[in-house]
């Protein structure tokens, strides 16, 4: 049994939201059919330099609905070498015209496609309305996504309400619902596990420089921060350019790009997700689960998560459910490692959890 694994890019040091997702799915299918029987095709390599040209066939290939990287020849390469492979495996719904032209070409494997969302959805979120080419490219993820759904032998989805809106959209339901899961890098021991929340919680907010994380932080500065006695720390891939902002006080700590988050989670009395928009499962609270963390977390924050909300730690929608649930950490502190959060991440959101799952689509 050979794979054929097509993935955006080869990232040159720090994993993403969207490339861990991918991370996980390659490592759960290595497991299952062997590393060696896994060839990997990156649609961009992070460690070549891009050209002018490259940035300019990009945007001229989204008029043809080639989400940026991918062009004619290199689906030509994948249809030419995939003969060999029993399945491929399309790691992000953005690029389904390479699973209408590998069925064009007679391809005779299986063709998987997953969604990490839907990516008209999490576009529509992520690019701001007044940006010349928003409708080219929600056009061609929307494109891209139909075309998963059509030629798709099986399709995976990671929550029942992405499901949905493939069904609404595309009239097509995924095979299977697998979520956002992550390899265990917590290491019992290691950390404080029998301290308590302090009496002024040190409140993590962890996302890289990105439009829903964004508004997500500054809504909770603006309408948070004032009303409750607190360290907050901003950590995330470019977040350095809020310190622009006007609205980042100075006792706000942000750090970008590190290396390795686990002393941060460590560090963290309470993980802060105020994500009100998006699409797909927040990476964010399955590394919080996984670390056995304390959260304070949206509707948007927690999809795709069976969780007991007072367990985690409480769900929040605004200013006030925010400020009261911090104020009874204040109040009332409680174990810094929440066993429940541990525990839930091991049953449902570990990779040996989910790799059962993706079993049953090969």
């Amino acid at each position: 049994m050979k794979l054929l694994f097509i993935r955006y890019k080869k990232s040159k040091n720090i994993l993403e939201g969207g490339e861990q997702g991918s991370q996980k799915n390659y490592n759960v299918l290595s497991k299952i059919i062997g590393e060696d029987n896994i060839d990997t095709y990156y649609i961009h390599d992070e460690n070549k330099k891009k050209t002018v040209n490259d940035y300019l066939h990009g945007f001229f290939y989204f008029f043809k609905s080639y989400y940026f990287g991918l062009t004619p020849n290199r689906v030509k390469d994948i249809i030419d070498s995939a003969s060999i492979y029993d399945y491929v495996f399309i790691d992000r719904s953005v690029f389904g015209i390479i699973a209408k032209e590998l069925k064009k070409a007679k391809y005779q494997g299986q063709v998987i496609c997953f969604f990490h969302n839907v990516e008209k959805l999490y576009f529509a979120a992520k690019i701001p309305w007044y940006m010349p080419w928003r409708q080219l490219i929600l056009n061609c993820v929307d494109k891209n996504d139909k075309l998963c759904c059509q030629y798709g032998d099986k399709i995976i989805a990671l929550n029942a309400r992405d499901n949905e809106e493939l069904k609404s959209r595309y009239h097509r339901g995924a095979d299977v619902l697998i979520p956002v899961a992550f390899n265990d890098k917590y290491k019992a021991g290691q950390h404080n596990e029998i301290l308590n929340t302090s009496k002024k919680p040190k409140c993590l907010f962890l996302g890289a420089f990105f439009r829903p994380n964004n508004e997500g932080i500054e809504w909770f500065i603006k309408n948070v921060y004032p009303y409750v006695d607190i360290q907050l720390q901003i950590v995330g891939k470019g977040m350095a350019k809020l310190k622009e902002k006007d609205f980042i006080l100075p006792e706000i700590e942000v750090i970008e790009n590190v290396p390795d988050l686990t002393p941060y989670f460590e560090n963290a009395d309470v993980m802060i997700l105020p994500i009100f928009k998006g699409s797909g499962m927040k990476v964010k609270t399955c590394e919080s689960l996984m670390y056995g963390k304390n959260i304070l977390a949206t509707d948007e924050a927690l999809v795709g998560y069976e969780v007991d909300d007072d367990k985690i730690g409480g769900r929040c929608n605004n200013d006030i459910e925010f400020i009261d649930k911090i104020n009874d950490f204040i109040k009332n502190p409680r174990p810094k490692f929440n066993m429940y959060s541990r525990n839930l991440y091991l049953e449902k959101y570990s990779e040996q959890a989910v790799e059962k799952l993706f079993r049953s689509v090969l």
